[in-house]
């Protein structure tokens, strides 16, 4: 990739020089995320994100690999690839917007109307409107198209009454995916309609959920007689489960990251062993190599991905695989780190060592295990569709 993109690599080069500070490896580095319960710092992050998405909008690489028509630089995966490798040596991130124009950007794309797209893909790139994916319920999460929302239509619109759970940033959101129940009588993956929600909206109230890191990145949110026009309905009435695999196929392969794997997560694991004389403990010396083993797994199948993607050869892992083979990674990396830290892992915020950096690691590792589909979810996909095995018996799936 190096030798056929050098003048592309170089291009983007320039470009992070003139706008961007490379990573430090400390706390300087603002990249590192949120690792306080502090409201106003969590604004601050997420201030900055919109900030570097601006950045990336106004100087052409906001969506590298988007056709041009919808506002994309109509490059080619390879050329975001590059752009991605080079841009993890700064200390930039666009964050959650990130994460919206992953979800948000392919269903309008792909099964949204021109007025949609013209309405809705400008803002997303410009950093303009954050999104929410308004998916999961109490009790549809594992088994999503269980979801019991319901949407009834009323003349030019539909009024949507019911409640959502683990929505990540509903709190700062604008504009929200979602998916409600308009067919009752049908089979339950054929009675689903997939809308553009206003988080704004009369009758929408989000309360965000205190998590064990004491931030509130998750929420509830409530509908109650919602109103949604009827042209912000994705794809077809009845037809939303198509338009909703398209946005869980996007968000396996984005948490695990196409199976890449950050070198500075091992680097730092390995300073912290070092800094506390341990590198000569047997025992961690083992965890130490677990870390580094599964790190170089995650690197090589996300080797394979951009394989797959930028020529086509080969067959690209399964994003179930990736999902899982990121979490497990990154809860042991975590975990092991705390076994170094000792007595003092036991310790939080400015109490413990790197300012609780670590232990916000181990507490906010269930996120990656659960968003997405749950780890177990998605080795019973790898079983079916990779293995082949025989798919479980679903006695309400027609």
């Amino acid at each position: 990739m190096e030798d056929d993109h050098a003048a592309f690599r170089a291009e983007v080069r320039s470009f992070l020089d003139s706008h961007a500070e490379l990573r430090t490896g400390t706390d300087a580095d603002w990249t590192r995320g949120v690792h306080s319960d502090d409201p106003q710092v969590a604004r601050a992050v997420l201030q900055r994100c919109r900030e570097w998405q601006r950045t990336l909008y106004d100087n052409g690489w906001a969506a590298i690999a988007w056709p041009k028509e919808f506002g994309g630089r109509g490059g080619t995966i390879a050329e975001m690839l590059v752009f991605e490798e080079e841009a993890a040596r700064y200390d930039v991130t666009n964050g959650f917007f990130g994460v919206s124009q992953s979800l948000v950007g392919p269903p309008i794309m792909v099964h949204g109307t021109p007025e949609q797209q013209k309405t809705y893909l400008p803002g997303l790139l410009r950093g303009e409107q954050l999104w929410c994916q308004l998916f999961s319920e109490p009790g549809a999460g594992s088994d999503l198209a269980a979801l019991a929302t319901r949407a009834e239509r009323d003349g030019d619109e539909f009024v949507v009454n019911g409640q959502k759970v683990w929505t990540s940033e509903a709190h700062n959101a604008d504009l929200g995916i979602l998916i409600a129940r308009t067919d009752p009588q049908a089979p339950k993956h054929q009675g689903i309609t997939f809308f553009i929600v206003d988080m704004h909206s009369v009758g929408v109230e989000v309360r965000p959920l205190r998590q064990a890191t004491g931030s509130s990145h998750f929420n509830e949110v409530f509908l109650s007689d919602v109103r949604i026009p009827a042209e912000n309905v994705v794809g077809e009435l009845n037809g939303g489960w198509a338009v909703t695999r398209t946005v869980m196929s996007s968000e396996s392969s984005m948490i695990g990251g196409f199976g890449a794997t950050d070198p500075a997560n091992f680097a730092a694991l390995l300073g912290l062993a070092r800094s506390h004389g341990l590198t000569d403990e047997p025992v961690l010396r083992q965890e130490l190599a677990e870390a580094w083993i599964r790190d170089q797994i995650q690197r090589h199948l996300g080797l394979r991905f951009k394989t797959y993607l930028t020529s086509g050869r080969g067959v690209p892992p399964d994003p179930s695989v990736l999902k899982n083979v990121f979490t497990h990674a990154n809860a042991q990396r975590a975990e092991a780190a705390l076994g170094i830290e000792g007595p003092a892992g036991t310790l939080s915020g400015g109490d413990a060592p790197e300012g609780g950096l670590w232990q916000t690691y181990v507490m906010s590792q269930f996120a990656s295990r659960i968003g997405g589909g749950t780890n177990e979810v998605h080795r019973n996909m790898i079983a079916e569709r990779s293995l082949g095995l025989p798919r479980d018996d679903h006695g309400d799936r027609d």
